[in-house]
């Protein structure tokens, strides 16, 4: 019988539809192009082949295709009627995510992994910044992530994605040192693997080594096809450190280059969030003339997620149409309220508040932005995505304890954020918080 990488059977008779399934899968797993490609190649040598199937529709959900991505999936619970009982009940998980059943696939997939813990594929669907443990709206994620990845270590050894991931984990987790070194043997395991640098990107930028980060993407990113679908991502980590470094037309250049919206291959949640997020730090900053960039990326928001559901989005278009005066931000406040009332918001008030609070800001009202935001900020980890991503807030409300002559609260909170990682950035802001603070005769 054929079997995958983690030596589990595969219910197909064609070793080429086989070859072609694995080839996929690493793709998938290694963040790096042609994942598509090989699976469409399994069909077509086994079209019976239901892993090769539900493959497929995970990428056509990732890639917000979703009545394909239900449509495959389906043909794919169809045809695993005839294969083994982990093969169905991995298209049975896999489904229950692409269908917006979140806790089932979350529950479905723990216990799956107790019987078949080599299941990578299920495995990574729990993990990540956009994993169903980091959407699930639970404030520890980050512990959940790191502690199903110790329960099945046993298993996996020196695996380039597991270790890959691993690492990752304990970044977010705050083991910063264990999770740079982690990610830094993922990428001596498989240099060819998006998903390895991009945790040590995440834990060079954590530790505050920003240059030392942007030499390392900047050399191995050529190699890394475009198509990919990180590839945006890892620019904006770039991004990132230009900004960091002052160099603002740096980092509108690689938002311009790499990131804004622009018939790129990647994932429309990923496109939207980078490009506001990083348009909003730009704002912060003190860049000017970014005004057809806003109107650019709302409307992306608008034609790519028209209604309130998916909260990581939700809370960054309340970036976007605050900066543009959209009336669809209201229209967007008032659906998540009514999900809140009916218990589907899984963040809770607090995405609420970072919408509000946002929209405070943006309109000049920082003492309402402080109140809202103070608040949420306790609570930001419900919203999902990694502490890079949602450290935008807490800038926010930096920011406006400086506008608000609040220089103490301010100084108070970026000496926190000092004492967990050094960064340029925040230094500046500390002399203006010390400045606003300072006695005046």
């Amino acid at each position: 019988m054929n079997r995958d990488r983690y030596d589990l059977p595969l219910t197909t008779a064609s070793d080429r539809a086989a070859a072609h399934y694995r080839d996929g899968v690493d793709c998938m797993l290694s963040a790096w192009h042609g994942a598509e490609d090989a699976f469409d190649k399994a069909i077509a040598e086994d079209p019976g082949f239901a892993l090769a199937h539900i493959g497929r529709a995970r990428l056509h959900q990732l890639n917000m295709e979703g009545s394909k991505a239900r449509a495959v999936a389906a043909q794919a619970r169809e045809l695993a009627a005839s294969a083994t009982p982990r093969e169905k009940s991995h298209v049975e998980i896999m489904a229950a995510a692409i269908e917006s059943k979140p806790k089932l696939a979350v529950t479905g997939a723990e216990a799956h992994l107790e019987e078949y813990p080599r299941d990578a594929q299920v495995l990574s669907i729990l993990l990540g910044a956009f994993g169903l443990y980091a959407f699930s709206g639970r404030p520890d994620h980050d512990a959940a992530k790191l502690a199903i990845c110790e329960r099945h270590a046993r298993h996996y050894g020196e695996d380039w994605w597991f270790v890959s991931y691993l690492g990752w984990s304990h970044t977010e987790a705050g083991n910063l040192s264990t999770g740079r070194t982690l990610s830094e043997r993922a990428m001596g395991l498989r240099s060819a693997n998006a998903n390895a640098a991009h945790g040590l990107s995440h834990a060079m930028f954590e530790q505050g080594d920003m240059e030392p980060g942007r030499n390392f993407l900047s050399q191995w990113m050529p190699a890394h096809d475009r198509q990919s679908f990180l590839h945006g991502h890892l620019a904006w980590h770039v991004a990132l450190t230009l900004l960091d470094d002052g160099d603002l037309d740096g980092a509108l250049a690689i938002y311009e280059q790499h990131i804004k919206p622009a018939n790129r291959p990647y994932p429309p949640l990923n496109i939207f969030t980078d490009g506001a997020s990083l348009l909003w730090r730009l704002a912060l900053a003190g860049q000017t003339g970014l005004e057809p960039h806003w109107r650019d990326i709302a409307s992306y928001g608008e034609n790519y997620f028209p209604q309130a559901g998916a909260h990581f989005a939700d809370v960054h278009f309340a970036l976007a149409t605050a900066m543009t005066g959209s009336d669809a931000l209201e229209a967007r406040l008032a659906q998540l309220e009514a999900r809140a009332a009916d218990g589907k918001l899984l963040p809770g008030q607090a995405a609420i508040d970072l919408c509000r609070g946002i929209r405070a800001f943006a309109e000049g009202d920082n003492a309402e932005a402080i109140r809202l935001l103070e608040p949420a900020i306790s609570e930001l980890t419900r919203i999902g995505g990694s502490h890079a991503q949602r450290e935008l807030w807490e800038d926010t409300l930096i920011v406006a304890y400086l506008r608000a002559g609040r220089g103490e609260a301010a100084a108070s909170r970026i000496s926190a954020r000092l004492d967990r990682r050094p960064s340029a950035r925040d230094e500046a802001w500390s002399r203006a918080a010390q400045e606003v603070a300072a006695p005046r005769n």
